[in-house]
C-alpha cells in the first residue's frame, strides 16, 4: 500500500490576481499560477546561507512559478537570478513580481523547457528547483491548484528528476541544488538516484507541508 504524499495546502483560485506577503516581498498570483506557500521561504533562507560560502555568480531557479522563492533569495543575497518556467502565465507573473519588488535589474525570466533553457557554458553558484511533486493519482484532491503546477507523475518525482538532470554541468565546483519535495519517501528515492549519478545528498530541511533536499555536486 502506498503512503500518500503530504499534500500542499490549497488556496481558492481567484478570478482576479491577488497579492501575498512572502518574506517582505509583495507577490502577485492568479488562477493559472500556484498560490505561494509561506513555508517555502525555508528554501530561500537555506539557499542564502549556502551562498555565504559559494563562489561568485548568479543563481538558477527551475519551475519558478510566481517567482517568490527565487526573488526572495535574490533580495537576500544580492545575487543575479535566472528564473525558468515552461508556462507563459508563470513567466509573466514572475516578471511582474520582479518589477513590483524592484528586482528587475538582476532577474532574467526565461520561458522554456529545461532542456533548452540554458546555454552550454552557463555556470551558477547555486540552483533551486520547485517542481510539482503531488503523485498523479492524488491531484484530483486539489482542484483549486493548476494541474501543471502540482502533477509530478506516478511517484511525484518526474519533474524533479528532470530538474536534477538539467542542472548537471551547470553548477560551480561544489555547488548545491535545493529541490522542493513532498515527503521523506520522495527525498530518499531522489537522493538514491542522484547518488548513482555522482551527486551527494547533503541534508534536508522540513517545512509545514513539505521539505527541501540538498544535493551537492563534487
Amino acid at each position: 500500500m502506498s503512503v500518500p504524499v503530504t499534500a500542499p495546502d490549497t488556496a481558492r483560485a481567484e478570478e482576479e490576481p491577488a497579492t501575498v506577503d512572502f518574506g517582505g516581498l509583495v507577490i502577485e498570483h492568479g488562477p493559472d499560477v500556484l498560490h505561494p506557500r509561506d513555508w517555502t521561504r525555508l528554501q530561500s533562507l537555506w539557499a542564502d546561507e549556502l551562498l555565504d560560502d559559494a563562489p561568485e555568480g548568479p543563481v538558477l531557479e527551475l519551475c519558478t512559478g510566481a517567482g517568490h522563492i527565487g526573488l526572495l533569495l535574490a533580495r537576500l543575497s544580492g545575487r543575479a537570478l535566472v528564473a525558468v518556467d515552461r508556462e507563459a502565465a508563470c513567466c509573466a507573473t514572475a516578471t511582474a513580481n520582479a518589477a513590483r519588488n524592484g528586482l528587475s535589474d538582476r532577474v532574467e525570466v526565461r520561458e522554456a523547457p529545461f532542456e533548452s533553457a540554458l546555454a552550454d557554458d552557463e555556470v551558477f553558484a547555486l540552483a533551486l528547483a520547485d517542481p510539482p511533486w503531488v503523485r498523479s493519482a492524488q491531484v484530483s484532491a486539489f482542484p483549486e491548484d493548476p494541474l501543471g503546477a502540482i502533477d509530478g507523475g506516478l511517484d511525484g518525482l518526474d519533474v524533479a528528476r528532470a530538474a536534477v538532470a538539467a542542472v548537471r554541468g551547470h553548477l560551480a565546483p561544489g555547488g548545491s541544488l535545493l529541490v522542493q519535495l513532498g515527503d521523506d519517501r520522495q527525498a530518499d528515492a531522489l537522493a538514491r538516484e542522484a547518488d548513482a549519478d555522482g551527486w551527494q545528498a547533503a541534508g534536508r530541511r522540513h517545512g509545514e507541508r513539505g521539505l527541501v533536499l540538498r544535493l551537492r555536486h563534487p
